[in-house]
């Protein structure tokens, strides 16, 4: 995890430049090539296929600045760490990973005081948000290397189980099975990552209140999802049965709710700790709930999983 960690930080960098760069050209009107991303795709496929917590947990991690563009890269990553567990092959993880890639190129073309506005949108504003998926599928049909898949995911991802979605209003397996893929990678980026108009979610608790949210998504592939990524994400704050708190660092394939973490502070004393890593799965401590990082007024804890050099 530590070595991934590194190498998923430089693909990152890359990734933002180069998301950045195309959302420019789109801006400007010039064609997209969807084809000119595989490279790109082929690195964030293989980060997450070595180890998939470094690079899936690292891409939430974003300023509210660069949020339009880390998105792209986050559900890329999601989208291999889903299609892994879900039982594609590595061609189709990338494929997958490709799509989630560009699955919100429409947004290069949205108006920048709506698309960054800090404040709650108006209906008006909302209603031109919206367009986004079919500005972004016609802008993709007008390229190169689009596959059908990238073209689905583009105009399907805010598409729901039961109906509520958009643009199109589809439901159940009207939705194809990567446009439901997606609509789960892009709604747990969105709620983890910090907008300009609020704060990401804790992981563990992202994932809780999406479990909760009836009709959104494809149950059994939010199963896979879960497991893809664990009860407890990487980055979650949680209480221990001693009473200590600890940072989730890495998934036990063999037991999702009981991760490796760094202990760092007692509740008892109420003070900070020496930090400490324990593998839950050695069944000395176990995890007893969720905590909020702003509850407790913690600061930098993405420091304590990310390693110092990252």
């Amino acid at each position: 995890m530590r070595d991934e960690l590194h190498q998923a930080a430089a693909i990152c960098n890359r990734g933002k430049q180069a998301v950045l760069s195309m959302f420019r050209e789109a801006r400007l009107g010039n064609a997209v090539d969807a084809e000119g991303c595989l490279p790109l795709v082929e690195e964030i496929s293989s980060s997450v296929l070595r180890n998939p917590g470094a690079m899936v947990s690292l891409a939430r991690l974003k300023t509210q600045d660069e949020y339009t563009y880390m998105h792209s890269v986050a559900v890329c990553a999601l989208m291999v760490a889903l299609g892994r567990e879900s039982g594609l092959d590595e061609t189709q993880c990338r494929a997958a990973g490709l799509a989630g890639l560009l699955h919100d190129l429409g947004k290069a073309v949205m108006p920048l005081d709506v698309l960054n506005k800090p404040g709650k949108l108006t209906e008006e504003e909302f209603t031109v948000m919206r367009t986004h998926p079919e500005r972004g599928h016609a802008m993709l049909l007008e390229g190169h290397g689009a596959s059908a898949d990238v073209l689905d995911v583009c105009l399907h991802h805010h598409e729901r189980i039961d109906g509520t979605g958009y643009p199109h209003r589809l439901a159940g397996d009207t939705i194809t099975r990567i446009a439901r893929m997606s609509a789960i990678c892009d709604v747990y980026d969105a709620i983890t990552s910090n907008r300009p108009y609020k704060k990401g979610w804790d992981p563990a608790e992202s994932i809780a209140r999406m479990a909760s949210w009836k009709g959104h998504f494809d149950p059994e592939l939010f199963r896979f999802f879960v497991k893809s990524l664990g009860i407890y994400p990487v980055g979650s704050v949680v209480r221990l049965e001693s009473g200590r708190l600890a940072v989730v660092t890495e998934q036990n394939a063999a037991t999702l709710t009981a991760p490796q973490v760094k202990i760092f502070f007692s509740t008892k004393s109420n003070m900070p700790v020496t930090v400490q890593r324990l593998d839950l799965a050695g069944g000395s401590d176990r995890i007893v709930g969720r905590e909020s990082a702003d509850k407790w007024g913690f600061k930098n804890l993405d420091a304590l999983w990310t390693e110092a050099a990252v």
